[in-house]
């Protein structure tokens, strides 16, 4: 769960409701409870960014870094998207070396 950001040297939690289904070494109600607790911290009002969707619009995000949750809102209008997933560097940790 604790990643360092290969380019700054920051460590993160990087935790994803989609993709994180436990945490290894501890019983399952524990593991329940500290991820439901960091789910919830990272949805604060505090920890979002929305963006107002403008014709032209470009946006880009670090997914090492940032959760992202798309949201239905618009309506009828329909929704073009075009997106890359560039390769990466292999997540490390605090005790791991590259």
């Amino acid at each position: 769960m604790i990643r360092v950001h290969p380019e700054t040297g920051r460590k993160g939690i990087f935790v994803n409701p989609g993709f994180t289904s436990h945490i290894v070494g501890v019983s399952d109600a524990e593991s329940r409870a500290v991820l439901d607790l960091l789910y919830a911290h990272l949805t604060k009002p505090e920890h979002i960014v929305r963006h107002r969707w403008r014709a032209g619009d470009v946006v880009m995000w670090d997914n090492r870094s940032t959760a992202h949750y798309a949201n239905r809102d618009y309506g009828a209008t329909r929704r073009v998207m075009h997106r890359i997933t560039l390769r990466g560097d292999q997540p490390f940790g605090p005790a791991t070396t590259r």
